[in-house]
């Protein structure tokens, strides 16, 4: 016979005093925690640089103080901005204390040199660009900074100070790259920055990404517009909305420039005009993705030759296609692209520049006036400077700006050391402090493994053991004293799909068994010793959609063509688990649901 339980209220009084005494001390301590998470409580943790200059960094912008040479300021893409007042023999990093880290150009106040503008935001369209928020001014060569607005813009690609009146300023906007909407276009202000006025691009997906001004005329301004888009399907970067316009007030009303220039989908455009005979304008404009070429005007854009099929390569032109003329040789034009070209007959023809002891990937020139034979480039792996017109170059080794993605520690003795993946510069991989009275130098630091550099991982107890992988999960196992790298990415079985990577794969080891680690395909894998041999632990874990179903700037890809319209097909393809028995160490998995913020 099954007795009734019963319970003396006395008792379950005294329990619930306790739960809720026990549960208030608990909130007390989340709130003090909570109260404990400010700057004061870490206060003494201060940041110091530890490097690396091995390989530097991308540069986005450069400018040479028109009056004192010597005076440099470099926009980085992933640093900030750093200021020289010695040619580069030493570098101050001056906006380090400002919101965003990410430069997309500079400009300075032609009537005073000491005012600076910086527009925040990469003014590329890859996978790893970084984002800001807005643009900046500095009154005094940079020791202090103040947001300007347009905070919405995300990716600034270019600023012009008038001639003529500082107060007016014209800046390119972008826009943001993974969504619509926000500051993109043309704003112009005629108070200094307090207020901005936009006169030229969309609400959606066109911004400006290019501007030139005539010399003669401060109020005839030619820019260049762009549409694009990416998300984590697909990148489109043109559209029926780039093009090429000219104003002659001052950017209060725009003409779209047609005769002479292509019909089709335009993409990114660099623009340049020529400082001996400002009639003639040049564009460098990508058409169709990976077509295009170089056209001149010689009437002001009113109308325009198509020079030759020259357009920048490599990962696309969206990361490069900036375009400079010559201040000191008429028609001598030089093109942004992996390995920069120079034109010496306004585009016709074009030659590689000498890329000799050079990084590539370049995205920035400057010109001092006083030497018609110098040079000053900015590519992904820093500033390189030449006195012969690139004959030979020098690279600036002590600029610290290498973009890492990810880093990890390991539990070396007495000095731990960093490891991360960077862009552009492999992984790599330095000690926290030396016993060195120098400190920590370049040649502290050393390559772990090649290309493009990404998530690393370490192994507990054991630092001679690290982890690296290039992009699409090509992972490695390298033992640090002999630098032998083995590549133990796993791989399916005869009949299976091909292992989606992403171009960043997680990678995680154990804290419990330092040979045991996971890693991620659109499956999670599981090995047990350092990666001999993979166990796929999962199915697929994605959504697995068809990317190309998936919208671009809200219409599938078939709708984005003039006259074709398509509804987008988000179907679901069945999801294909692998069963595994319990004895291989299968698990259950269940999808998750994400509530988004909006």
């Amino acid at each position: 016979m099954t007795r009734p339980l019963f319970i003396n209220p006395a008792v379950l009084v005294i329990v619930l005093l306790v739960l809720g005494s026990a549960t208030s001390v608990l909130a007390r301590e989340a709130d003090e925690g909570d109260r404990r998470l400010n700057a004061e409580t870490f206060r003494g943790l201060a940041l110091r640089n530890i490097g690396p200059a091995l390989k530097s960094g991308r540069i986005a912008d450069l400018v040479i103080h028109p009056a004192d040479e010597s005076i440099w300021y470099a926009a980085v893409a992933s640093g900030g901005i750093w200021k020289s007042v010695n040619a580069g023999i030493t570098w101050t990093p001056v906006f380090d204390d400002q919101a965003s880290y990410a430069i997309g150009c500079l400009a300075t106040d032609p009537g005073n040199p000491n005012v600076i503008w910086a527009g925040t935001g990469e003014d590329v369209g890859t996978r790893h660009v970084g984002f800001g928020d807005g643009i900046y001014r500095t009154d005094d060569g940079g020791k202090t900074w103040q947001n300007m607005g347009l905070r919405n813009s995300e990716h600034i690609a270019r600023i012009i100070v008038s001639a003529e009146d500082s107060d007016v300023v014209y800046v390119a906007a972008q826009g943001p790259l993974w969504s619509k909407g926000g500051d993109r276009g043309f704003f112009k202000t005629t108070d200094g920055g307090k207020t901005w006025t936009k006169t030229l691009g969309d609400d959606e997906w066109t911004g400006v990404t290019d501007i030139v001004v005539d010399p003669r005329d401060p109020k005839r301004i030619y820019a260049a517009t762009w549409q694009r888009h990416r998300n984590v399907a697909a990148y489109m970067g043109g559209g029926p909305k780039s093009g090429i316009y000219r104003s002659d007030d001052g950017g209060d009303t725009w003409k779209k420039l047609s005769e002479g220039l292509p019909a089709g989908s335009m993409g990114k455009i660099g623009l340049a005009i020529s400082i001996q005979r400002p009639d003639v304008v040049y564009a460098a404009i990508e058409l169709n993705r990976r077509q295009g070429g170089l056209y001149r005007s010689t009437d002001r854009g009113n109308s325009w030759e198509k020079r030759s099929d020259s357009v920048a390569g490599g990962t696309g032109p969206q990361y490069y296609q900036e375009l400079y003329a010559s201040p000191h040789q008429f028609d001598r034009i030089y093109l942004m692209d992996v390995y920069f070209k120079v034109s010496l007959d306004g585009g016709k023809t074009f030659s590689r520049v000498n890329s000799k002891y050079r990084h590539g990937d370049s995205h920035a020139l400057a010109f001092k006036h006083s030497d018609p034979d110098y040079i000053m480039v900015g590519d992904d792996g820093g500033i390189y400077e030449s006195f012969d017109q690139a004959e030979n170059w020098r690279w600036a080794e002590n600029l610290p700006v290498t973009q890492f993605y990810k880093v990890s520690v390991d539990d070396d003795e007495p000095f731990y050391n960093i490891y991360g993946g960077t862009q552009d510069h492999g992984s790599q991989g330095g000690p926290s402090r030396t016993d060195n009275i120098h400190g920590i130098q370049n040649s502290d630091w050393r390559m772990v493994l090649d290309w493009d550099g990404y998530q690393t991982a370490t192994e507990p107890g054991n630092p001679d053991v690290i982890y690296a992988q290039r992009q699409e999960g090509r992972l490695a196992r390298i033992d640090v004293p002999t630098g032998e790298a083995i590549f133990i990415e796993p791989q399916p079985e005869a009949g299976e799909e091909v292992e989606r990577f992403n171009w960043d794969a997680p990678i995680l080891v154990s804290p419990h068994d330092p040979a045991r680690l996971y890693f991620a395909s659109q499956r999670l894998w599981r090995s047990d010793n350092r990666g001999d041999k993979w166990l796929a632990i999962s199915g697929d874990l994605t959504r697995n959609q068809e990317r190309m179903n998936l919208p671009v700037m809200g219409v599938c890809r078939a709708g984005i063509l003039p006259g074709i319209s398509s509804p987008c097909r988000t179907t679901i393809r069945s999801h294909r688990y692998r069963s595994l028995p319990r004895s291989k160490a299968s698990s259950t998995w269940g999808p998750m649901t994400v509530v988004s913020g909006d």
